[in-house]
């Protein structure tokens, strides 16, 4: 069992929570897929390939009831129910990313961090100046986040696909704690 972001005791006044929401994520995808929909049912009846007799209503019904099963599979898949929240604030950053334990940097601690996308995934990568440096926030249960080999070191990785308010939003919150032009930055 993962710790919420609310079981942790915040280390600034001014953090700005981004946690991964099974809600949104179910209607961004309910509704990529009904988008998806009305842009190709037109093109279906063009090319003849809506002989079916059916209403316009009825399709669009069936294809609310494919969108709903395919987004709430993907929300209740082993992927899509794994738990990531950061936290950024003027005491750093904390990372608790797909179920691992909630770990702690201060901002002096960072070597760098990066945002960038990867195919379709949004991605966080976080490398401390030294792993002796990162704090755990609570618990020893799950251990801390997955490290990666990255061209900076070996850095803490999270997938921010799902974390809502957006990877770009995260972006500016993080320029607003980083150095403009020390080791430390924000990339896309």
């Amino acid at each position: 069992m993962s710790i919420a972001p609310e079981q942790v005791e915040a280390p600034a006044r001014d953090a700005v929570l981004f946690k991964s929401s099974p809600v949104r994520t179910f209607l961004a995808l309910f509704l990529l897929l009904m988008v998806s929909f009305a842009l190709v049912a037109p093109l279906a009846g063009l090319l003849g390939a809506d002989g079916s007799g059916q209403r316009w209503w009825q399709t669009a019904a069936q294809a609310a009831v494919v969108a709903a099963l395919a987004a709430g599979a993907y929300v209740f898949s082993t992927r899509g129910s794994l738990r990531t929240w950061v936290r950024v604030s003027s005491g750093g950053l904390e990372l608790a990313a797909q179920e691992s334990d909630p770990i702690m940097l201060a901002w002096a601690d960072i070597k760098h961090v990066t945002v960038r996308r990867e195919g379709l995934k949004n991605l966080l990568e976080v490398t401390p100046v030294d792993l002796d440096r990162v704090h755990p926030v609570q618990g020893e249960e799950a251990g801390p986040p997955a490290l990666a080999e990255t061209p900076d070191g070996q850095s803490f990785t999270a997938d921010l696909s799902e974390v809502w308010p957006s990877p770009r939003r995260l972006r500016r919150e993080l320029a607003k704690h980083l150095p403009p032009d020390g080791p430390a930055t924000a990339a896309s």
